[in-house]
């Protein structure tokens, strides 16, 4: 089972962030970002709305409810979107 907090300094490391860095743009101190990385506290519905826009995923995924990844697609014209998901569909296929 993956944890918030797992799934958490995943996301961080990733973006090659401090918890340091991340803190400030949540809004929290650094020793909070720690706490839910480590699982002893978990982040209010505010900030894990904000964790999730930092890392553009969903609360979801953060949460373990959803599995999935998600690909941001905003910007590209409904015909590169089209073309994406048949790239998606045919990839699956195989």
């Amino acid at each position: 089972m993956v944890y918030f907090g797992d799934r958490l300094r995943a996301l961080r490391q990733a973006k090659k962030m401090t918890q340091e860095q991340l803190a400030l743009q949540l809004g929290v101190t650094k020793s909070m970002v720690s706490a839910y990385e480590n699982s002893f506290r978990y982040p209010s519905f505010e900030v894990l709305i904000k964790i999730a826009s930092v890392f553009s995923t969903t609360t979801d995924y953060l949460l373990g409810v959803r599995h999935g990844e998600l690909l941001d697609v905003s910007g590209l014209s409904d015909e590169d979107k089209q073309m994406l998901v048949a790239l998606v569909n045919r990839l699956k296929s195989n």
